[in-house]
């Protein structure tokens, strides 16, 4: 009996994504949940499990093709888990739909055992099947053997020929709506930064006295992060037009604090959602901070983790940005940027002293923030931060 490979619900409003990823070729055994094709949408990458145990007959989906719910996308052939012979563990054909192309049995030469996705690949580098060594089963030529390659190049060719190499990737969906929302966040919010700088000597005295006795009670490191993301909830209660969006002719006011924190990952930058923050403990924000970060970098976040924020945090000083303007994650009206900590002199109490010191930078949507307003947020963000004592005793 033939058990078909279907498109998942990708989420709200999401309705299409694309194949990243097959993980199984026809004639693989496959087991029950078992990890089987890789799917990005513009939010998330979703794994599609298999329904089934017993051994894929085909796969109807090239890599790179978009999909939409309830797509077939493959059958899997339901029985018991069986070991398939070599021969028939051949690369899919993954031609596109009406295409007669045909791939001819293995003849023992290397170019036969190149599957067709490296065979192209390897077609757009220039790179001959006698630059590859094939890392695959019985010598079969992947993907990622033929990207690693370099292909030979002749003695006349000259130094200049050889350094001038372009390469075309096909952008993700996931940067592709990065790309996109920013534009529109350009586009159509009125935005506007303004700065400060904070005096970093308390917070990291108070880190470096504590940072051990937290660990130990806690299970997670005392980072910085939580630091701001108290500060900055306790900024949004006092002043709510930051914590607000504008939604056709009104304006939504919240009483609760749900902040976003950007994670870079090799797909992109990614905006989980710290939910109820402003209810958190320290030790609460840095664990689902530390595990949202995880899961950003493995791909497993959910459509839930990364919607409904009210406010957004993004540190772009863990890469040692001194300065930045960031640009608003819409439908909110704020962004906190933080950045590198860098010791400088700074003037205390008429004297020049050497203070670790940090600038910061709001980027609001001035239709709804007034520039007294995004001032004094800011402002805020730096009593809090400089005088950590405060954000412990909640004044």
């Amino acid at each position: 009996m033939s058990v078909k490979i279907i498109v998942p619900s990708l989420g709200e409003s999401v309705s299409e994504a694309t194949i990243a990823k097959w993980y199984k070729k026809p004639g693989d055994s496959v087991k029950i949940d078992e990890l089987i094709v890789e799917l990005e949408t513009e939010k998330v990458t979703l794994e599609v499990n298999a329904p089934s145990s017993g051994v894929v007959e085909n796969i109807n989906v090239a890599e790179g093709s978009s999909v939409t719910p309830g797509m077939d996308l493959g059958s899997i052939k339901e029985g018991a888990v069986q070991d398939v012979p070599a021969a028939a563990k051949s690369e899919p054909s993954l031609a596109s739909p009406g295409s007669a192309q045909q791939h001819a049995p293995n003849n023992g030469t290397k170019s036969d055992i190149m599957s067709p996705a490296a065979s192209k690949i390897a077609a757009e580098k220039g790179v001959s099947s006698s630059d590859v060594s094939g890392s695959g089963k019985d010598g079969r030529i992947t993907k990622a053997d033929v990207m690693s390659a370099s292909p030979k190049v002749s003695i006349s060719q000259t130094a200049v020929s050889s350094s001038r190499v372009e390469e075309r990737v096909k952008m993700s969906r996931l940067r592709k709506t990065i790309a996109q929302r920013l534009k529109d966040s350009q586009n159509t919010a009125a935005i506007l930064t303004t700065f400060n700088e904070i005096d970093m000597t308390n917070a990291i005295n108070l880190r470096n006295k504590y940072k051990e006795e937290f660990q130990k009670k806690n299970g997670i490191k005392l980072g910085f992060m939580s630091f701001f993301v108290k500060a900055a909830t306790k900024a949004l209660q006092e002043i709510p037009a930051v914590n607000a969006e504008i939604n056709g002719d009104d304006i939504i006011y919240r009483n609760y604090c749900d902040i976003g924190v950007a994670v870079g990952t090799d797909q992109g930058l990614v905006v989980p959602v710290v939910r109820d923050a402003d209810k958190l403990s320290f030790a609460e924000v840095e664990s689902t901070i530390s595990d949202l970060g995880k899961r950003a970098r493995e791909g497993k976040l959910s459509m839930s983790d990364m919607t409904g924020g009210t406010f957004s945090i993004t540190n772009g000083g863990v890469y040692g940005s001194l300065m930045s303007t960031p640009i608003i994650n819409p439908p909110q009206a704020g962004i906190l940027g933080m950045h590198a900590t860098m010791s400088r002199p700074v003037a205390i109490d008429g004297k020049v002293e050497i203070r670790p010191m940090m600038y910061i930078a709001l980027s609001y949507d001035h239709r709804i923030i007034d520039g007294k307003e995004a001032v004094t947020f800011l402002v805020r963000i730096k009593e809090l931060v400089e005088n950590p004592e405060r954000l412990l005793l909640g004044v």
